[in-house]
């Protein structure tokens, strides 16, 4: 896996693992796209995603949009090293997002892996970047979700949160601890 300083729990059958580096570089399975619900990648992450794994990612999910906000759609991973692209309407065309969008864009995201056999799934920071959530508000939501949806998880063996930086990574790896010591 491509990244720096990593902190992994085990959490029923699977693992979760917070580390920093470029998600687009992942290779699990799958990796997700923080999208609009329009689906149409421009900058930040879904920018990194469609310059390193061609436009075809992109042409495959505007086919398949618009779609709701907090919903999400699956793609091909075109040239990357993940053979699947999750691309998760965040926000929509008025760029906001809010912490229902968030928890139940990430729910989808883990079903979608589900039942598509993914069993590697790696998540950048959804909505903290144009979207401009607050990224320790996020880190609860997403790792809480995450938690939860793992306890049960029959597919999904490894989930990893690929943060840009390290306050992202640093902020992540707070909220799993806050978690894990409750």
């Amino acid at each position: 896996m491509v990244g720096k300083s990593k902190m992994e729990l085990n959490i029923g059958r699977a693992k979760l693992a917070i580390m920093q580096g470029d998600i687009a570089a992942q290779a699990t399975d799958a990796i997700v796209n923080a999208a609009n619900n329009y689906l149409w990648m421009g900058a930040g992450v879904a920018g990194a995603i469609k310059r390193k794994g061609g436009q075809l990612i992109e042409d495959e999910a505007v086919a398949q949009g618009p779609i709701e906000v907090g919903d999400a759609v699956i793609t091909t991973g075109g040239g990357l090293p993940a053979r699947y692209v999750i691309h998760a309407a965040g926000m929509g065309q008025d760029l906001h997002t809010s912490e229902d969008i968030l928890r139940n864009v990430t729910v989808r995201c883990l079903e979608l892996a589900e039942e598509n056999s993914i069993r590697s799934l790696a998540f950048p920071a959804i909505g903290t970047g144009v979207g401009g959530f607050e990224i320790h508000h996020c880190a609860k939501i997403m790792i809480g979700e995450t938690v939860d949806y793992l306890a049960s998880a029959k597919v999904l063996e490894q989930v990893n949160f690929v943060l840009f930086d390290a306050d992202g990574r640093e902020a992540f790896e707070k909220q799993l601890r806050i978690i894990f010591s409750s």
